[in-house]
């Protein structure tokens, strides 16, 4: 790293890069913006692969790739597109129990369990199911880092798949996650579940005219006036670099425009990323190459039969220096990144509290139409025994011998003279029987 890296990168604000190139945004920001996806051939059919699984109903859609691979931003860029007819429950956080993965599931569904057994739960989500596609709905469960989910609650999944109608599922399932989630599939136990996948596809890593192309996008998609562009000669470093991965592609992009930011260069050139290199290995967001050669060795011997190699990350050296550059990158990195995560998961829990309230109306609404239900019930009741009673006084026969008749049995709280009353009116209504 040059001497006059840490001088001149004090003469700027460490606010943002993005004034200083004319940029709207940070074109590499690790969140998931559909609005970036570069539509490479991969993503292209992957894309068309999950709207054929939900056009045609069909039961499990499972769409895996390496970490940073995209599959999230191409989850985001499908729903984004769906339309007011299907309703989708998607499950971020994968680290449930079966139990647990029906609350969740009836939570986004807006369901209040009517009772606290699991048979009063599966009965609660039988039911909204059936009511969504009464309404012409389609359901739709999205399972983002399905590696994560165990057996027993893949199991749960593959049981409440199982409700249907003559014609069709009544939910519809994509699993997404990492490559081990195909060697969860692959398990003798989940035999019955993977019958069920109809559509299935992997996310590759893109190739150096891609990486091209997937820089340049984003570039473009980010720039207020004449976007910025990296020469091949760049993008080929960064290709080799971060073997196609998009995630790796964003982090040494974002570093490199800092680096230029920092040093006052309005572009980034093939010797720059030397330095920008050096600065992720010391600060441990990339691994050394020879790491990587390990890795990729590691990969090509065991390749064959399948296993999966877990990269090991390679420690940090207390030598190891963080020039101001790299500072303004990852804290400004990491604090918009958290900042997103925050907004989206409070997104969410209004998104919950909202189905929550308008699902307590209907249950508001539902016990006062049975309490009027049941008055006019009451009502009617009261006015057929009333009906019954004068009909069967009518129909009695008088006898001589019942006169006077018998003392009727009053109240005691009766006054005297409400007796009189009482009795006065009989004799009136017996002599004008009589007459």
């Amino acid at each position: 790293m040059p001497a006059t890296c840490s001088a001149r990168s004090g003469g700027h604000s460490k606010a943002m890069y993005e004034s200083y190139f004319q940029l709207r945004e940070r074109p590499f920001a690790l969140s998931p913006d559909p609005d970036y996806l570069y539509p490479s051939r991969v993503h292209r059919e992957a894309l068309a692969y999950l709207r054929y699984g939900i056009e045609s109903q069909a039961g499990f859609v499972v769409i895996t790739g390496e970490i940073g691979s995209g599959k999230t931003t191409l989850l985001q860029a499908l729903l984004r597109g769906l339309d007011a007819q299907t309703t989708v429950v998607r499950l971020m956080n994968t680290l449930l129990e079966p139990r647990e993965l029906l609350e969740a599931i009836a939570i986004d569904l807006g369901i209040v369990p009517s009772g606290t057994s699991k048979p009063a739960l599966l009965r609660d989500l039988s039911f909204r199911l059936v009511e969504e596609r009464a309404a012409g709905r389609i359901v739709l469960l999205v399972i983002d880092e399905a590696q994560n989910l165990g057996l027993p609650a893949l199991e749960e999944i593959r049981m409440l798949s199982n409700l249907e109608t003559e014609k069709s599922k009544l939910i519809q399932t994509i699993l997404v996650g990492q490559p081990d989630l195909r060697q969860q599939l692959d398990l003798p136990r989940l035999e019955q579940l993977r019958q069920r996948i109809t559509v299935s596809y992997h996310l590759d890593a893109l190739d150096q005219d891609e990486t091209e192309a997937y820089i340049n996008h984003r570039l473009r998609r980010a720039a207020l006036g004449t976007p910025m562009q990296l020469g091949r000669d760049v993008t080929d470093r960064v290709h080799e670099r971060a073997k196609g991965v998009p995630r790796i592609i964003n982090v040494i992009c974002d570093a490199a425009l800092v680096y230029a930011y920092a040093e006052d260069r309005r572009s980034v050139d093939a010797a720059m990323l030397t330095d920008v290199f050096q600065e992720l290995e010391a600060t441990g967001v990339l691994k050394p190459l020879s790491a990587l050669q390990a890795v990729t060795s590691a990969y090509v011997a065991q390749g064959a039969n399948g296993n999966h190699v877990e990269p090991v990350r390679q420690p940090v050296t207390a030598e190891s220096s963080i020039s101001p550059a790299a500072e303004v990158s990852i804290e400004h990195g990491a604090a918009l990144d958290r900042s997103r995560e925050i907004a989206e998961q409070q997104s969410m829990l209004r998104l919950r509290e909202d189905q929550i309230a308008r699902r307590e109306r209907q249950l508001g609404e539902q016990q006062r139409v049975l309490a009027e239900e049941y008055r006019l019930f009451r009502s009617r009741q009261s006015r057929e025994l009333a009906r019954g009673a004068a009909e069967q006084a009518r129909q009695r026969p008088f006898h001589a011998t019942t006169w006077p008749p018998a003392p009727v049995a009053v109240s005691d709280s009766w006054e005297e003279s409400e007796r009189r009353t009482f009795w006065d009116r009989v004799k009136q209504a017996i002599t004008g029987v009589r007459s």
